[in-house]
């Protein structure tokens, strides 16, 4: 299978080039599209990186290609991670409305491309934030199951690092579900939690320990204390601090916190989105019907939702094919139905903009 990455150039997209590559994800009969814009510093980038990459890699790099026009990405994978990213000295909450502005024409402009020149089989993994507008624009034009956002696949991966870190197990061992809005609207799903080799009993122990007093209903709440704190440290310049308080919190709290920090620290996250990222490509090109969480245009299969955003969902190499049924409990259920409201007012005050 080929794989195209749109914004190749950028700090997210130039990580995710070399991880396929040095990860031998394609094989040498294999494609790696290196999709930019014609003029200015992204086409000088691209060409350097496909130098740099074939002389890193030579005996085993896929075949490295360079496209500078939307007509041009040709591939099975479409990795869309281009666009505008949110600055890294800004904690200002309306950046998230002028990120969407920003892309939304980038958007519309590469979905358009690919439904009018594309094969009709390819399947797009939205990087770009917002994720939830990438996702709602891109299944207009190709239909909503060709199209994966990868954050909610990314924080549930957080989600059960940051469990099995405080457990003491490998990730491997731990399974655990975030749904909801990319971002500060996430809603981790403690109900989700299994840790192989532990019974129920002993699951919701460690559930109820790792979270201290708090309930979920609060969980929002305590992401906006939390934030407040952070912040307060980041304008002392106290980063370590910041760290050092960030890695106190209950695990939910720090799958919010700890890429907003290292975003803000000027670190960016570049390379943990990239990895998973690369880990998502890897599962589709597997070939398997394997669950994950990701942002999808729900019809309402998801708890009577219509709207892009995470949930658990089964994919493929065709992309994603139905929705797994959660029993989630009644906060959570509340926590997610707020956020999927958030999101659709937020989308359709977007696109009111058009593309």
């Amino acid at each position: 299978m080929d794989v195209a990455i749109i914004g190749a150039s950028g700090d997210c997209g130039k990580q995710i080039a070399v991880q396929l590559v040095a990860e031998r994800v394609l094989s040498p009969t294999e494609r790696l599209q290196l999709v930019g814009r014609r003029g200015g510093n992204s086409e000088r980038v691209l060409f350097g990186l496909r130098s740099d990459l074939s002389d890193a890699y030579a005996e085993t790099a896929p075949e490295l290609d360079v496209a500078l026009y939307p007509e041009e990405v040709v591939a099975d994978i479409i990795v869309m991670a281009a666009g505008q990213a949110v600055p890294t000295d800004s904690a200002n909450a309306l950046s998230r409305e002028t990120l969407a502005l920003r892309n939304l024409p980038v958007f519309h402009t590469y979905a358009r491309a690919i439904e009018k020149y594309g094969h009709g089989n390819e399947v797009v993994i939205i990087v770009t934030n917002p994720v939830e507008l990438g996702v709602e624009i891109f299944s207009k034009y190709l239909g909503r199951h060709r199209v994966i956002g990868i954050g909610a696949y990314s924080d549930s991966l957080r989600f059960r690092r940051e469990i099995a870190a405080d457990v003491g197990v490998r990730r491997q061992l731990v399974h655990a579900f975030v749904v909801g809005e990319h971002g500060e609207q996430m809603v981790p799903l403690w109900s989700t939690l299994r840790i192989y080799g532990m019974d129920t009993e002993e699951m919701l122990a460690i559930s109820q320990r790792l979270r201290g007093n708090r309930s979920v209903a609060q969980f929002p709440e305590d992401v906006q204390n939390a934030k407040l704190q952070v912040i307060a440290y980041l304008q002392q310049g106290l980063i370590r601090e910041a760290f050092e308080h960030v890695d106190r919190l209950s695990p939910d709290l720090r799958v919010v916190l700890k890429p907003y920090l290292t975003h803000l620290s000027g670190a960016k996250t570049a390379v943990a989105t990239a990895n998973v990222t690369v880990d998502l490509v890897r599962t589709l090109m597997d070939g398997r019907e394997i669950v994950v969480a990701g942002q999808v245009r729900l019809d309402g299969e998801f708890y009577g939702i219509h709207t892009s955003i995470g949930a658990p969902i089964v994919v493929g190499n065709n992309g994603w094919s139905q929705v797994v049924p959660v029993q989630l409990w009644e906060d959570e259920a509340r926590l997610l139905m707020q956020s999927a409201a958030q999101v659709q007012r937020k989308l359709r005050e977007w696109n009111k903009h058009g593309g």
